[in-house]
């Protein structure tokens, strides 16, 4: 077991430019150790890349994301922003837990399914819309980007009305260092008072939504405070909205640079599930791991004795790529079975909205195939311009034809 503490690299690897898996990714997993990195801000830490020790780091309750909030860390990161204490993504279970619980029955699969003709209903508007408009369109602004708002906010119950309104704050869960600390707080802030009116009106007149259910469970049971109510309601919405956003023309890029994969999702449509989990494997979404992990006790991971209170990053982009678990593991194959693939994450902070973006990405890709059988990209690659400042990666447009 290496007990020693090498010069950190600097991190993260990756390119905002491209969706390519950085070839130092690579080299980390065969060497089979973590390795020592130094973000962008924070303190030193850890860095695991293969598919186990991300499992480990990710599942096992020796590492801790409360215990960073809880004494006042300067955990390693992407952005000068911290996640403050008291947000869902900062507890550990059984807070976390229990915070979670309130949610989870509206994200099961039975209660997804349920929306689904209304998400195909939304997507074929949205491409009527963008066919009368007439080619080139982009497809972030006119399709990517309104059909995860529309469907996240019907699940929680906002008004068709304000659904614009969410685009411009939704962005706060994106950014790194795009908007300054102001604009974030500023933006926050206005959604933080949205939030809370919305809340206050289902506790006078309740209705069949999320956030009627959430108002109820809090007036029922005193272990809910109205803060955390609060914070769940606002990182359902921005966890709803800016993954998705950013994955659906990503998939379509990777689709379109990969014709004959493409050929064989057009020939059999019944691919399309399993479609979206090797696009999930394949393409890996983040410039870098956010939220790092402190771990509460000595634990050897990957070869490598992480100390108590040593932080670890997770990077779910090159557990995805692990050769030791995926055979070809750097091609896309649309006929693979669904693997283990942690592009959800992965633990008690797996993603809570995971069948509903499933059944999102599945009818975005559905659809598309179906109503453009000659979509293309309207530009030559070096014309697109790709997003910076933010944790995810995607295009800032992606103009298309058909």
């Amino acid at each position: 077991m290496d007990t020693t503490r090498a010069e950190p690299v600097g991190y993260p690897f990756n390119r905002a430019e491209d969706l390519e898996l950085d070839e130092r990714y690579a080299r980390a997993r065969a060497g089979r150790k973590l390795v020592r990195v130094k973000m962008p801000y924070g303190e030193e830490g850890w860095l695991a890349t293969r598919h186990e020790d991300v499992r480990t780091v990710l599942g096992d309750q020796r590492f801790s994301r409360a215990a960073a909030a809880a004494a006042g860390l300067d955990e390693p990161r992407t952005s000068p922003q911290t996640v403050g204490p008291g947000v869902i993504l900062s507890m550990d279970p059984p807070e976390h837990s229990r915070i979670r619980r309130l949610a989870g029955k509206a994200f099961t699969h039975r209660n997804v399914e349920r929306l689904r003709p209304k998400a195909k209903q939304v997507a074929n508007e949205l491409v009527d819309r963008m066919v009368e408009q007439g080619s080139p369109v982009d497809l972030i602004e006119n399709f990517a980007s309104p059909l995860p708002v529309a469907m996240i906010c019907t699940l929680l119950g906002v008004p068709v009305a304000d659904q614009h309104r969410f685009l411009v704050w939704s962005e706060v869960f994106a950014s790194s260092t795009t908007l300054t600390a102001e604009e974030t707080q500023e933006r926050l802030g206005s959604l933080v008072q949205y939030m809370s009116e919305l809340l206050r009106q289902r506790q006078e007149e309740p209705a069949d939504d999320l956030l009627s259910g959430l108002v109820l469970a809090r007036d029922q049971d005193d272990r809910f405070t109205a803060e955390e109510i609060l914070s769940l309601a606002i990182v359902l919405l921005g966890a709803g909205h800016e993954n998705i956003t950013s994955q659906i023309p990503n998939f379509v890029y990777t689709l379109l640079r990969h014709p004959d994969e493409l050929a064989r999702l057009r020939a059999d449509p019944e691919l399309v599930p399993q479609a979206v989990e090797e696009l999930m494997r394949y393409i890996p979404l983040g410039l870098g791991p956010v939220l790092a992990r402190y771990a509460l006790v000595d634990v050897e991971v990957g070869g490598v004795l992480v100390r108590a209170g040593e932080p670890v990053v997770a990077s779910l982009g090159s557990a995805n790529r692990d050769e030791d678990v995926f055979e070809r593991a750097d091609e896309l194959d649309l006929t693979r079975q669904p693997g283990p693939h942690v592009g959800f994450g992965h633990g008690a902070h797996h993603c809570l909205g995971a069948a509903l973006a499933r059944m999102e990405m599945q009818i975005a890709v559905e659809t598309l195939l179906e109503r453009f059988p000659e979509l293309r990209i309207a530009v030559p690659d070096e014309d697109l311009k790709w997003r910076t400042g933010t944790f995810m990666r995607s295009v800032v447009e992606l103009p298309i034809t058909w």
